[in-house]
């Protein structure tokens, strides 16, 4: 035996365990040995702890395709406990539930730069069907998870079934409405943004507190892994994930409280304030189902796309926040807010909005579905609000903005468009005309925003304004202002929402209940009670 040798074997003998496996990452499943270190690749590793506590996901269903995700996170709350190492993760997706008819397999490298998350674009499925996939790492194996590929390009489809949900504040309830999403098995689910909160309500010290946040407010790449992580680490919103592929786009939460652009909520100098968006959108896209194209430079990430379901729905995913105009008038609610109208304000950008007028114009499918963040419709809140009528930091406060968008779908007459909303924490159906102050102009479309998952609390059945606007905004249709999701389901003949509801989010394992229903006739404007 060597000097060296025998040093090495000394400290291994006086190492403790968790010293031990610390080493042993770096020497994989192999006999330690100091030759047995390889530099570059753990193909066989050990794990302190069950490294898949985070569970597996899906995302943005194609025809053939459809994205896996997991991360590898030991130790989820403290950074996820991995080496600075490569690692090998091997994946699988079968025809069934118990892994029997293997449709596809492969190896993928977790690495330390992307927090040992990995992202497999399973290409070569059929369309239109269920299949199931998992992963495994070392000789650990991930839960199974469930997904669907879209129907194939140009079919006819008979009944596409989609989740809208959002707004899933930990420290403000229980994940219910995911844990009644995860059992409904949709075809896909639509994340509206705010997935995480990236501050404490109160400080944690409020009695709405109903659990708390992992840590103060984040700033720092690692700050934000360890949020996903907690977020990802409830068991009703790893089911939800498991459940069916997910859409994801984000909102303001996600990096900081009303951000528009380059511009957080306390004016920071544009210069830090992108460190801080460059470390959230790199932990965004580290903790979800997304395609490798959609992978950040910096401060900057693409997450606008089109997502085409046979001849049934074209939907298009739209980010409202990275490329805004700051909002007008101290972004707050403002009436005679002159600023708000200028014409070269966007919530957009010029790139963004260039993109979904082109993609409207050529739409073919039966429903052009708008999938985004903020309401677009306008509120008349004169009674109930006269000093703060409008909402700088939705449409609202962007008109020229959404006139160039309602304009546009009239003019490309795309087919029965309905758009998606979230953020206001608040049901609301609505019908989307040129002219909100005038109830004979016509209707250009329907929006469906759905409530939070938790945040706000329980809520009640409406807002306290809401017998004071009802009588002046005929065009909103349905209203709640209780927690939950909306279960959509398209058909060629028409679309329904179900807006679900719980009573109570403050306890875990509420019932849901369907608070209302809007029908959507296609080739009819507007919608109707179900």
């Amino acid at each position: 035996m060597t000097d060296g040798v025998r040093f090495y074997d000394r400290a291994l003998r006086s190492m403790s365990r968790r010293q031990l496996l610390n080493v042993a990452w770096k020497l994989g499943a192999a006999t330690i040995a100091p030759l047995a270190v390889p530099r570059t690749l753990l193909a066989q590793p050990l794990f302190r702890d069950y490294p898949f506590p985070l569970g597996v996901a899906s995302g943005d269903p194609w025809p053939e395709s459809v994205v896996l995700w997991t991360r590898l996170a030991p130790e989820p709350l403290d950074g996820g406990g991995m080496p600075t190492a490569n690692v090998e993760v091997g994946w699988e997706v079968a025809r069934d539930r118990a892994f029997r008819d293997i449709a596809l397999k492969g190896t993928v490298i977790a690495r330390p730069e992307l927090g040992h998350a990995v992202h497999v674009e399973a290409q070569g499925l059929q369309p239109g069907r269920e299949y199931w996939y998992r992963f495994h790492a070392g000789s650990e194996v991930s839960p199974a998870g469930r997904t669907k590929t879209a129907p194939a390009a140009g079919s006819a489809v008979d009944r596409l079934r989609f989740a809208v949900c959002g707004c899933n504040h930990f420290e403000a309830g229980f994940f219910t409405a995911f844990r009644r999403i995860a059992a409904a098995q949709f075809d896909f689910v639509f994340h509206t943004g705010d997935y995480i909160y990236e501050g404490r309500a109160d400080g944690g010290r409020s009695a709405a507190v109903v659990r708390q946040h992992h840590g103060q407010e984040i700033y720092t790449v690692v700050d934000y892994r360890n949020r996903y992580a907690q977020y990802k680490s409830d068991p009703d919103l790893h089911a939800a994930h498991a459940s069916a592929p997910f859409v994801m786009t984000w909102d303001d939460h996600e990096v900081d409280n009303d951000y528009a652009g380059d511009t957080d909520e306390n004016d920071t100098p544009a210069e830090v304030f992108l460190l801080r968006r460059a470390a959230a959108y790199q932990a965004y896209y580290e903790s979800m189902p997304l395609r490798h194209s959609t992978m950040p430079t910096g401060p900057a990430m693409r997450l606008y796309r089109p997502l085409r379901f046979g001849t049934l729905v074209d939907f298009s995913v739209l980010d409202t926040r990275q490329y805004r105009s700051n909002q007008a008038c101290s972004g707050l609610s403002a009436t005679g807010c002159t600023a708000a109208l200028d014409a070269s304000r966007t919530i957009l950008g010029g790139e963004q909005e260039r993109w979904l007028f082109d993609w409207l114009g050529r739409a073919s499918a039966t429903w052009t579905v708008i999938g985004q963040q903020v309401p677009t419709f306008a509120r008349n809140m004169i009674r109930a609000a006269p000093q703060g009528q409008y909402a700088m930091d939705k449409w609202d406060g962007y008109p020229a903005a959404r006139e160039r968008l309602y304009k546009r779908l009239s003019e490309t007459k795309a087919a029965n468009p309905i758009v998606l909303s979230g953020d206001v924490h608040l049901h609301y159906g609505a019908d989307l005309k040129l002219d909100f102050v005038n109830a004979a102009s016509p209707t250009v479309g329907v929006e469906f925003t759905n409530t939070s998952a938790t945040s706000g609390g329980d809520g009640a059945e409406v807002a306290a304004t809401w017998e004071q606007v009802r009588p002046d905004n005929p065009h909103i249709k349905y209203h709640s202002a209780r927690r939950g999701y909306i279960d959509c389901t398209a058909t060629p003949s028409l679309m329904r929402a179900d807006f679900k509801i719980l009573d109570r989010v403050t306890t875990p394992d509420a019932p849901e209940r369907t608070g209302g229903t809007l029908v959507v006739e296609a080739g009819q404007p507007g919608s109707m009670p179900g």
